[in-house]
């Protein structure tokens, strides 16, 4: 018989269509096994190498470990990548991927959220684990559809970007060369000041980087290489300073120790990239162009960089000129008769 009902009540179908070729599965109600035996009977008579595709029961760990495997360990930040999603599956209960249910997720970020975890974080994670399903579906690997494409990343307050003055320059700079045991620590933050780069691009330069006053940064966050001019003294400098002590290490600690010694304030996260906020910052302020700064601090689109432009002189005399209070001479205060209006 094709159909069976089992002791547990359930039904079992095992149709032979075609002889050689046998289905077996089991259902939760008759309807089901009715519908899986007619189909399998029409599709092997349509198309003779036909054959139902088995429900995918893999564990989220086990997809992240395919999508690393056909596709992740070619990033750049593969290992990284696939280090948080192991994390996240774990904390997710390790669930059959096809059937992760987007309220869990929700849950566990809710919680993250209230715990400290930032919302540019959790969004990261959503996006690596959004791709582990989309790259896998593209890749053939999965015939489902994305579980999380309908959830929302966290709506993230943009933060005050914070740069330092010329005067907490100095104060930095002082502090390192006064109480800082790492000697690689002042080249590294100069070279930071005076060309935008990220402190992880400017500790890893290598020897050759440097060549005729221009650095050149490879490795960069997008991947593409840049090459930034610098002034003669400061090539001096770092040429020296490689000749004496060598390649730079690993200076980050140092660094903001440093920075602890000073009365500079800034945002949790932007110690060392307020440097390259600095340089931005100061470049729009002396009247730099907004698209030279793109090249120079590698942004992919001009949108990053615009976050600048408020700096630049014409946009702060504009403020002024353009203002409600444009047409008044002078403010009076409360004890004075306010001008006429000419």
């Amino acid at each position: 018989m094709a159909i069976q009902q089992t002791p547990d009540g359930r039904w079992k179908v095992d149709v032979e269509p075609v002889k050689g070729r046998r289905f077996r599965k089991t259902f939760k109600t008759k309807g089901e096994a009715q519908r899986f035996e007619s189909t399998c009977r029409i599709k092997c008579i349509e198309t003779p190498d036909w054959s139902p595709r088995p429900a995918d029961v893999r564990r989220l760990t086990a997809l992240v470990a395919a999508w690393f495997d056909l596709h992740g360990h070619s990033l750049r930040d593969g290992l990284r990548r696939r280090s948080k999603l192991d994390a996240l599956a774990k904390r997710l209960g390790d669930p059959i991927a096809a059937r992760l249910d987007p309220q869990v997720y929700a849950h566990d970020r809710r919680v993250r959220l209230e715990a400290g975890t930032t919302a540019k974080t959790l969004n990261n994670e959503l996006g690596y684990l959004r791709s582990v399903f989309n790259e896998l579906r593209g890749l053939g690997q999965i015939d489902y559809q994305n579980p999380l494409a309908l959830v929302k990343p966290l709506r993230i307050q943009e933060r005050e970007l914070s740069w330092l003055t010329a005067e907490q320059i100095a104060e930095l700079l002082e502090s390192i060369r006064s109480g800082c045991d790492n000697p690689h620590v002042e080249p590294i933050v100069l070279i930071c000041l005076a060309t935008g780069a990220r402190w992880s691009e400017a500790e890893k330069l290598k020897l050759t980087a440097l060549r005729a006053g221009v650095v050149t940064f490879s490795g960069t966050k997008n991947g593409k290489v840049r090459s930034v001019p610098i002034t003669a003294k400061l090539h001096n400098l770092v040429v020296r300073h490689w000749k004496r002590h060598g390649a730079f290490t690993g200076s980050i600690t140092s660094f903001r120790r440093a920075l602890a010694r000073t009365s500079i304030k800034l945002p949790r996260g932007q110690a060392a990239h307020a440097l390259r906020h600095t340089f931005a910052s100061h470049f729009m302020q002396n009247g730099g162009n907004i698209l030279t700064l793109q090249k120079i601090l590698g942004h992919s689109s001009l949108a990053m960089t615009m976050r600048y432009a408020h700096l630049s002189p014409d946009h702060l005399s504009d403020a002024i000129r353009f203002g409600p209070l444009a047409s008044f001479d002078t403010l009076s205060t409360p004890n004075e008769k306010a001008p006429e209006n000419i």
